[in-house]
């Protein structure tokens, strides 16, 4: 099936409301030439004139009388469209689907949105919460947000803050197995583990003067979420390394202590990936410009 000529048919249009093709020409920004060809290429197809045209004026025959309000509301569709989209481009407003870390979205991604929802209440969002790493494209996410060392991809990423990841315990489970002096102590003592850790079950650590050192903990509690560790690590069942974001108000009010200080694991950063391509819509693009800005300034945030 053959596609109708719309490109012609608003040019037509154009010309019937101008009483010109050169008046029309200029509206549209193109040649005369162009307009001519457009007209003809409609007549031709149709198989009779829409026009009848003399060196002084020019006048719409029987079909082009016929046609003519049917043309302009094409042309004013048309124009409507683009106003539409070009807004939408320009000034936030649709939906948007975004995913991240199960206790990292809860705790510190749903109490920002508000005040996103707020400014720009034209756009809705969709938080999909999971510890598992999402296909972004396959899911149809607008963005994600990804904590820890990003794998190659094609993927666009934007760095929002480092995190430091910090050895904890309870007072109760020092006291009880003593403080580890080197990472080589950990050995013996009780580990409370996140399954999707990069490292696996080795703990990586590295000091200013001597260097990186690795060594293999006893778990004695394996979680796929790394909060749900934390009431173990209250009651001094076992160490934990574990991101500041989730700890940082334990640590504060002394229910957490940093063990073996000098010793650093390797620090992590919060992401945001989104799919490839250049184009991001303006609902997008102020999202993530929102978190950025809101993460940056979080007490527990590292800026490098």
């Amino acid at each position: 099936m053959q596609l109708p000529d719309l490109e012609a048919w608003a040019i037509f249009a154009r010309v019937a409301e101008l009483g010109s093709f050169a008046a029309a020409a200029e509206v549209l920004g193109i040649t005369q030439p162009t307009v001519s060809k457009a007209i003809a290429r409609l007549e031709k197809r149709i198989g009779t004139p829409l026009l009848h045209r003399t060196s002084r004026r020019m006048t719409l025959t029987a079909a082009g009388e016929a046609a003519v309000e049917r043309a302009s509301r094409l042309l004013a569709e048309g124009e409507a469209v683009e106003a539409a989209v070009t807004a939408q481009a320009i000034s936030p407003r649709g939906h948007v689907r975004m995913a991240a870390p199960m206790s990292f979205g809860v705790a510190h991604v749903a109490p920002l949105l508000p005040a996103f929802m707020a400014k720009f209440p034209d756009v809705t969002l969709e938080l999909a919460l999971s510890d598992e790493t999402v296909d972004i494209v396959g899911g149809g996410f607008d963005l994600a947000l990804r904590i820890g060392t990003l794998d190659d991809s094609s993927l666009v990423a934007r760095r929002l803050c480092g995190v430091r990841i910090l050895l904890v315990g309870a007072p109760a489970y020092f006291e009880r197995a003593g403080r580890p002096k080197h990472p080589r102590d950990l050995a013996a003592h009780r580990g409370l583990t996140y399954a999707y850790a990069r490292s696996g079950a080795a703990w990586r650590f590295h000091h200013a003067r001597h260097g990186d050192y690795s060594v293999g903990v006893p778990s004695v509690l394996r979680a796929n979420n790394a909060e749900a560790l934390t009431p173990a690590l209250l009651a001094g069942a076992g160490l934990a390394l574990q991101p500041e974001f989730l700890v940082w108000r334990e640590l504060r009010r002394g229910a957490l202590e940093v063990a073996l200080p000098g010793w650093q694991p390797p620090e992590i950063a919060v992401h945001v990936v989104m799919p490839p391509g250049r184009g991001r819509p303006a609902r997008v693009q102020a999202l993530v410009d929102h978190l950025a800005r809101k993460l940056a300034q979080a007490p527990w945030a590292s800026a490098e």
